[in-house]
């Protein structure tokens, strides 16, 4: 007998999809990025890519260099931080 499958709908996590974009942006370490630099990396990856482009662009390099990309997803989550966003915020203010 076949059973229903219940399907959750939830609401996009701009925190994750921040991340993503930063991640696929050109935006280095070696820049010292400010949260205006970040701001902009991010919105020019989203235009460049588009919003699942950028997680695609992620997953292909987890696949292809696993160990370079956890190191740059370690960065880039110390760069998005709900603090950070913060001063992003006030900053564009």
């Amino acid at each position: 007998m076949p059973t229903a499958t219940q399907i959750t709908l939830t609401q996009p996590d701009m925190n994750g999809a921040c991340c993503q974009a930063l991640f696929s942006s050109a935006l280095q370490p070696s820049d010292a990025p400010t949260a205006d630099m970040v701001a902009t990396a991010i919105s020019r990856a989203v235009q460049r890519f588009g919003a699942g482009g950028c997680a695609g662009q992620m997953a292909q390099e987890f696949g292809d260099h696993p160990d370079a990309a956890a190191t740059r997803m370690r960065w880039v989550r110390q760069l998005i931080t709900p603090e950070r966003a913060t001063q992003r915020q006030e900053a564009a203010a």
